[in-house]
């Protein structure tokens, strides 16, 4: 196939960027949408050009690093897989792909297609956790017995990969899926009702501080989620946040 690319390219978050566009031919329709990538930049480096920055890491769809916003859509046209997964059998000789980085305040750009998600991280470190003793006196997870409907909604909601899809794709850059599926995994269980309060209140007033903007229940992110994490979370997450706001009073 024969393509012809536009692509962000932006030194910093400090500077304006602006699309390029190039054309590659010679890509086959079995490549990774990411292989495709690396023949673009073997080529730019062929020409003494700054090759494109773009994340990966595993390229098996488990760590989101690999994440594009690609004809205005996050990890591309395919349903349920991140970019790394998505094939060139997706498009057809001749297409025009516009490609960009995933759109947040909270994600400034490091530098083109690569954005800084470590507001993430400190959501997480805000409360995605529990604290338990590991000093030998641990009990044994089997001994602790978990309705089966919790524990695999609990599982459900655990394969979020924090790649962003959803901030990208709502028109408020909200990050609710991701924190109500964060704040879902261990609410569900026993071992996360110890400090479910605390949790659930400040995952929220991190997310809050980071800048993320506000659901208003469109279901884009759903849509574009490449685990398919389930809106059900995010209701599940302001029932946890409403009893918390109570319990704390």
């Amino acid at each position: 196939m024969k393509l012809t690319l536009k692509i962000w390219r932006q030194a910093n978050s400090k500077v304006k960027g602006k699309l390029f566009e190039y054309s590659i031919s010679d890509v086959s329709p079995d490549m990774s949408f990411l292989e495709m990538m690396d023949v673009l930049n073997e080529e730019l480096i062929q020409k003494g050009d700054d090759p494109i920055a773009f994340d990966h890491d595993c390229r098996e769809g488990i760590c989101g690093m690999c994440s594009m916003f690609i004809n205005g859509q996050a990890h591309g046209p395919d349903r349920l897989v991140t970019t790394c997964q998505l094939h060139m059998r997706k498009f057809k000789d001749g297409d025009t792909i516009t490609i960009e980085p995933f759109r947040a305040n909270a994600f400034p750009v490091i530098k083109d297609l690569v954005v800084d998600r470590s507001s993430f991280e400190r959501i997480q470190q805000a409360g995605g956790f529990i604290s338990i003793n590991t000093s030998g006196n641990t009990q044994d997870a089997n001994s602790i017995p978990i309705e089966k409907n919790d524990a695999d909604d609990a599982f459900d909601a655990a394969t979020c990969i924090g790649c962003g899809a959803c901030v990208a794709s709502c028109k408020n850059a909200s990050a609710m899926l991701f924190v109500s599926a964060k704040v879902s995994q261990y609410a569900l269980l026993p071992q996360g009702k110890v400090e479910a309060t605390n949790r659930v209140l400040n995952m929220v007033k991190q997310m809050d501080e980071e800048g993320f903007g506000n659901c208003t229940n469109t279901g884009a992110c759903e849509v574009e989620c490449p685990k398919g994490i389930s809106l059900e979370n995010i209701a599940r997450m302001n029932r946890e946040y409403l009893g918390a706001s109570i319990k704390s009073k």
